[in-house]
């Protein structure tokens, strides 16, 4: 029994089942391979589906003390983004599918968003505070232009005073400048743009489908002369493979506006390990074991820990490191520290039916 080839355009390499909750797991077989490849030509394009989800809910809440929000959005499940490293892959695997390719290519929608939220908003009792978008999947994929789900939440917090923050790797988010523009003018809303290098062949392999590295840049630069507040997160650093480029970024982004900078080290819960060691294996083999000793000694010796207070803050030499190089070169630059003040004092409830209430 063996795997088809990791499709071209793909950043994972198998579509391999989650062990955790027992579920069989996908091979085929050798034979029927070989007759494909010399009848066919080999396996046909991978493709992006995209099922639409009945939610009950929009707005998911936390208790982490990791994260600085208790609230967030995500309108899609899966991304097409197909970053190797992303810790929301796990997540697949409560659907019975692959955290690997099915991650990547079989995604959800939830058209009924907007909706929900403002539902959501105008229930009696709503405290506003901060929601925050691009905390699981990429607002922004793709298939953001089909669905347009993150525009009509914009538009919610927009009408409603709400504020918004949004997480992203993608400059299709200058698609809706105008509402950002008018939402920071408001002082509602702040956007981080994730860069993990600037090698556009590197980000081609890490993040396969999501922007260049030259065209977040250019977002960024745009963002902040509409005056949106923007951020850049050098996110995630893998040690000796994207930290050669911490300096490097922190100069182009503030050379294009950015009022700050923040950084999180390469995670890599459950079956993101054994996806980002199969990635090594075919994209670094020379420096694969050198990687993942880094990683270990980051995390106490193991691949990962997903306790409160130590899952987001990597221990040792290697940590230590890092967080001098990215001090040194903020204060040089003039950057400041990864946080919006924003205004929740205008929030107001949603208009039902059409209709202002009474009360």
């Amino acid at each position: 029994m063996v795997s088809p080839p990791p499709p071209r355009g793909r950043a994972a390499q198998s579509s391999a089942l989650s062990t955790r909750f027992a579920l069989p797991g996908r091979e085929a077989d050798g034979d029927w391979l070989d007759a494909m490849e010399d009848v066919d030509g080999g396996p046909p394009p991978l493709r992006t589906t995209v099922n639409e989800e009945a939610a009950r809910k929009i707005i998911s809440r936390n208790k982490s003390p990791d994260v600085p929000f208790d609230r967030s959005i995500n309108a899609y499940r899966g991304c097409e983004h197909g970053c190797i490293y992303c810790y929301a892959r796990p997540t697949h695997a409560y659907l019975d599918l692959s955290p690997g390719l099915d991650f990547e290519s079989r995604l959800f929608a939830k058209p009924e968003a907007a909706k929900l939220l403002r539902r959501e908003l105008g229930a009696r009792g709503y405290s506003p505070a901060p929601i925050a978008m691009g905390t699981n999947t990429d607002p922004y994929q793709p298939i953001e232009a089909r669905y347009r789900l993150t525009r009509q939440i914009l538009e919610v917090c927009l009408e409603t005073r709400h504020p918004v923050t949004i997480t992203t790797k993608s400059d299709r988010i200058l698609h809706d400048l105008d509402l950002l523009a008018e939402l920071a003018r408001h002082r509602l809303t702040a956007v981080a743009v994730s860069v993990t290098s600037l090698d556009a062949r590197l980000s081609r392999s890490l993040e396969p489908r999501a922007a260049s590295p030259a065209k977040r840049l250019d977002a960024i630069e745009k963002l902040s002369a509409a005056g949106v507040p923007v951020w850049v997160n050098v996110s995630p650093i893998v040690p000796a493979i994207t930290e050669e480029w911490i300096e490097r970024i922190l100069e182009a982004a503030a050379a294009r506006g950015v009022r700050g900078a923040s950084w999180i080290m390469l995670r890599l819960p459950h079956e993101v390990a054994p996806l980002f060691r199969e990635w090594l294996a075919a994209h670094f083999p020379d420096r694969a074991d050198k990687v993942m000793h880094i990683v270990q000694s980051l995390r106490g010796g193991a691949d990962y820990q997903s306790d409160f207070f130590t899952r987001m803050k990597p221990q040792g030499v290697w940590a230590d490191l890092i967080r001098a190089r990215f001090r040194i070169a903020k204060a040089r630059l003039g950057l400041g520290d990864h946080r919006a003040d924003l205004d929740i004092a205008q929030f107001r409830p949603p208009r039902r039916d059409g209709q202002m209430t009474l009360f």
